[in-house]
């Protein structure tokens, strides 16, 4: 069932050790197959190192049940299914807590908009979400709320967890992932030096429009 989809979920996974996004079995990234109504999502607690494609979990989207799988699925599939319930154009969630992101996350602060590459990817200021406890569709809900304030985003910073992004597929939720954790770092050093200069939402505005409908191969 859905051999591709948990290829590339799988090879998304894998991608967060790349990137240096997670440790251990810490972190997850679903797909989802929107006609069947099925995502595909990492197993519970099982090393980078020995997963395989064939551990990948199919869990119904209306539900939240197993539908194949032997292994559990992860713990923040709630957080998956509230998010692509919410968000029907999405096709990728990721978690992880990444260090420089879970910063800022630990500090409740929102990463502000100093750079133009944020504005680009960003449309705005990485926002942080409310604290939520882990094991419920609270942390989607939080994540789905600061969303809909912050809907250029693909990515919110859960106070005293971490990120989560979303993207058009598994793929690009990794790369916003990827995205969040560069500017996340950046933005830190910026501050060990002076006060960070924050664009304007007007800029922003121009910069995101830009990125999205002229860079690129359109």
């Amino acid at each position: 069932m859905l051999e591709d989809l948990k290829d590339k979920v799988f090879k998304a996974n894998l991608d967060l050790v790349k990137q240096q996004l997670v440790i251990f079995t810490w972190g997850n990234v679903s797909g989802i197959d929107r006609e069947k109504g099925l995502i595909v999502i990492k197993p519970s607690g099982v090393s980078y190192d020995d997963m395989k494609a064939q551990d990948m979990v199919v869990v119904d989207l209306k539900t939240g049940k197993t539908v194949e799988g032997d292994l559990n699925p992860s713990s923040d599939t709630p957080t998956h299914l509230t998010l692509y319930r919410a968000f029907p154009n999405i096709g990728g969630v990721v978690h992880t807590h990444s260090t420089y992101a879970t910063a800022w996350a630990a500090t409740g602060q929102n990463i502000p908009c100093g750079l133009t590459m944020m504005g680009d990817e960003f449309g705005g200021p990485v926002p942080v979400g409310p604290f939520r406890l882990i094991g419920s569709e609270a942390i989607g809900k939080g994540v789905v709320e600061t969303l809909k304030k912050y809907p250029k985003s693909p990515a919110v910073l859960m106070q005293n967890h971490g990120p989560f992004t979303i993207g058009k597929d598994a793929e690009g939720a990794v790369k916003a992932a990827a995205m969040t954790e560069e500017v996340a770092r950046t933005m830190w050093a910026a501050k060990q030096i002076g006060d960070i200069i924050p664009i304007a939402q007007e800029d922003i505005d121009k910069l995101n429009d830009r990125y999205t409908n002229v860079y690129g191969q359109h």
